[in-house]
């Protein structure tokens, strides 16, 4: 008695064949340490403040949080403001952030080494994370946490609220330069890295504003953008592959700037702002509001 002899059908490999321009350069497959994803759900904000940190800056974080980066400010308008870091190579300091994220609820972590050369990969990681968790607001501010930023001139001035919201911008002080060739600079920009002679217009990183949906378009670009190191240039490397151009905005200032009233009534951020100087500016700003310049 014969068996009848059953084909075996040979199943083809799950096999996906991706030319270079969809192959994924950079995947940031880092995982959320320390997440706030619902941070957004209740109340639809007007403005996220993505503010780059490192463990050990917590008095600059709780200033930003009793000054300017102070949640509670506008009764008209929801401001969120999130602190970004990676994974520190000392546990203590990791076991202390967390402790202050229960605390807070404003700090984001993903798992990669925080240090000045994957500042790059913080950015992203805030981009990624509105994108994925706050596609709803309005506009996103992406500053460091030695910065001082005028809020009242930020919101009403520059931004808004009344007003319909703008779609593809991106606005700070513009940058026009090139590659520093000299590897003793802190921004040395190595030839094989980068071989063209100019970079593209970029804002400076120490304070740029965007409208929302130009976040999910910069991470998206950049998951198909050689990483590099200098964040600000990068995110100017992906706004020219998705032809934005960055507004040139005279409030933006990136450099130490003396302190008088008149002269920070007129600004949109100021930089190396200690912790100490930025409750005495702010006190002095919020008690001297009825004073005319």
């Amino acid at each position: 008695m014969s068996l009848p002899i059953r084909k075996t059908v040979k199943t083809l490999k799950n096999t996906t064949f991706s030319n270079i321009r969809t192959r994924t350069l950079n995947p940031h497959a880092f995982d959320f340490v320390i997440n706030e994803p619902k941070k957004c759900e209740t109340n639809t904000p007007f403005l996220v403040i993505l503010i780059s940190t490192t463990h050990k800056e917590f008095d600059a974080r709780q200033a930003i949080r009793e000054t300017w980066g102070d949640e509670s400010t506008y009764s008209d308008i929801r401001i969120i403001t999130l602190f970004l870091l990676g994974r520190n190579t000392d546990a203590v300091l990791n076991q202390m952030v967390e402790q202050e994220s229960q605390i807070f609820h404003d700090i984001v972590v993903e798992d990669f080494i925080d240090s000045y050369h994957n500042l790059t990969l913080k950015t992203l990681m805030g981009m990624r994370w509105v994108a994925t968790f706050c596609s709803q607001a309005q506009y996103v501010m992406k500053t460091d946490s030695d910065i001082f930023v005028n809020m009242d001139n930020l919101v009403y001035k520059l931004l808004k609220p009344t007003t319909k919201p703008k779609r593809r911008y991106f606005t700070g002080y513009v940058i026009n330069g090139g590659p520093i060739r000299d590897m003793r600079s802190k921004w040395y920009m190595p030839r094989d890295l980068y071989p063209e002679a100019k970079y593209p217009p970029f804002c400076s990183g120490t304070g740029y504003v965007f409208s929302v949906d130009v976040a999910e378009l910069i991470y998206k670009t950049s998951l198909h953008t050689r990483l590099l190191h200098l964040e600000d240039v990068y995110v100017g490397l992906c706004l020219r592959k998705l032809g934005i151009h960055p507004y040139q905005n005279s409030g933006f200032n990136h450099w130490k700037m003396a302190y008088s009233l008149c002269r920070y009534r007129r600004v949109i951020t100021v930089h190396q702002i200690s912790p100490e100087e930025m409750h005495r500016i702010w006190n002095d700003m919020s008690s001297k509001k009825h004073l005319r310049c």
